[in-house]
């Protein structure tokens, strides 16, 4: 077999991976929006923004004690194919029974849920792929950009939900999906991505024994196991801020697909401009430094919108709110895609699915109802304290801060055969 280097034309390949599942994030987000609006603005009810919470991650977590080891063992290029090719299907299945004249929220429910495993499946094999075909001290920078790009996408779905919903039926964003998951599949065949070592070499270990070594090598790991608590804390506090907006705006600004619209762009419109600030800069040289700064932003920021009453001092200041996102979001990946081995990785990847999978719709079961109790304005600004409080305690675990430094990970055997 002859020897190949696996970052051959990387720049090329990212470019097409990355526009692949920009395309059916693209239409995924447009169903997304579409399901949660409709069910909030037709119910107006913080339970059932619950309820859309559960069945868009608990399905996902629990399909992640599968997914991680799948990535690890088996071909990720197909696995994020079948993932794609899953969701547009059980969609299409949607469209029809719909156009059957059955339109009821349990069956939107009911295929959130359907999505989520899909995504659960495709999540980790996309962020355990991407260190194949990225030089390892680009990956800091790939992530941000990468970060961009989908907020680009996610900047221009809630117009498009938006003025579909205004004019037309909810099943004709479905449609769009379906078309966008088929274009995307077609690129990702085309990109000649590297089997990564383990998938090449077929190991023939069971699944359990394959699901406790990713555990063991996560939670034993010296960086690994206090990233992921302080992921999972941040998870949860930022729970109010990030999904519990919606029903924030229309408890104070009014229900108006205008006002929910402006509200995700505005988010999206900082995390793109956040996304390229960290993909030119790169961030501080100390990983978990930028990671700090952008919880503690984050926390006073969210305080920030939870006190003010004007609508276009909200705006500003969510879009403040998503500009930190990146800050956080892509050294954590980057710091799991430079540490982890790369045949453990999409284990790793599933852990961290999983926390935030399981935390979010527990602490939507905790917050949700009681924004039916007391607005949800009070929440958001209690939590964004307590997120200030986690960068200062944070701060002061030194063995932990000084880890977050960039090291290039050497690695033997990285010849790897192409598909």
């Amino acid at each position: 077999m002859e020897n190949q280097n696996p970052f051959a034309n990387w720049k090329q390949k990212t470019a097409l991976f990355f526009g692949s599942q920009a395309i059916t994030l693209f239409g995924s987000s447009l169903v997304l929006y579409a399901i949660i609006w409709y069910i909030t603005l037709t119910t107006g009810s913080g339970v059932m923004t619950t309820m859309i919470i559960i069945c868009s991650f608990v399905p996902q977590f629990a399909i992640s004690f599968f997914s991680g080891v799948w990535a690890d063992k088996y071909n990720r290029k197909m696995l994020i194919i079948l993932a794609d090719g899953g969701i547009a299907l059980a969609t299409l299945a949607l469209i029809v029974y719909m156009l059957a004249g059955n339109d009821s929220i349990p069956a939107l429910l009911f295929i959130a849920a359907v999505r989520s495993v899909g995504a659960g499946i495709q999540t980790p094999a996309v962020n355990a792929i991407i260190p194949q075909i990225v030089p390892p001290e680009k990956l800091i920078k790939v992530n941000g950009i990468n970060g961009s790009l989908q907020s680009i996408v996610n900047l221009a779905t809630p117009a498009v939900a938006g003025a579909i919903l205004i004019a037309g039926e909810i099943y004709n964003i479905m449609m769009i999906d379906v078309v966008t998951a088929a274009i995307g599949i077609g690129i990702l065949l085309l990109i000649p991505i590297a089997k990564h070592k383990r998938a090449q070499e077929n190991v023939q270990t069971s699944y359990f024994a394959d699901l406790k070594e990713g555990f063991k090598y996560s939670f034993n790991h010296p960086f690994f196991k206090p990233l992921f608590i302080v992921y999972a804390f941040f998870t949860i506090l930022c729970v109010p801020a990030s999904f519990l907006n919606i029903l924030m705006v229309t408890q104070v600004f009014g229900e108006n697909y205008l006002y929910l619209t402006l509200n995700e762009m505005s988010f999206f419109i900082g995390m793109l401009i956040g996304g390229l600030v960290i993909g030119t800069w790169g961030g501080f040289k100390n990983r978990v430094k930028t990671i700090l700064v952008g919880l503690a932003a984050f926390g006073v920021l969210t305080c920030g919108f939870g006190l003010t009453q004007t609508l276009w001092v909200y705006l500003i200041l969510m879009s403040l709110v998503g500009l930190m996102m990146p800050f956080v979001n892509s050294p954590t990946m980057s710091l799991i895609q430079e540490k982890a081995d790369s045949d453990k990785q999409g284990r790793v990847f599933s852990v961290l699915q999983m926390i935030m999978t399981a935390l979010m719709p527990l602490a939507m079961l905790f917050f949700g109802p009681l924004a039916d109790i007391i607005p949800v304005q009070q929440i958001v600004v209690y939590c964004g304290i307590l997120i200030v409080i986690l960068a200062v305690v944070v701060l002061f675990n030194k063995k932990f801060y000084q880890q977050g430094v960039f090291e290039v990970k050497k690695e033997a055997g990285n010849s790897e055969t192409q598909l």
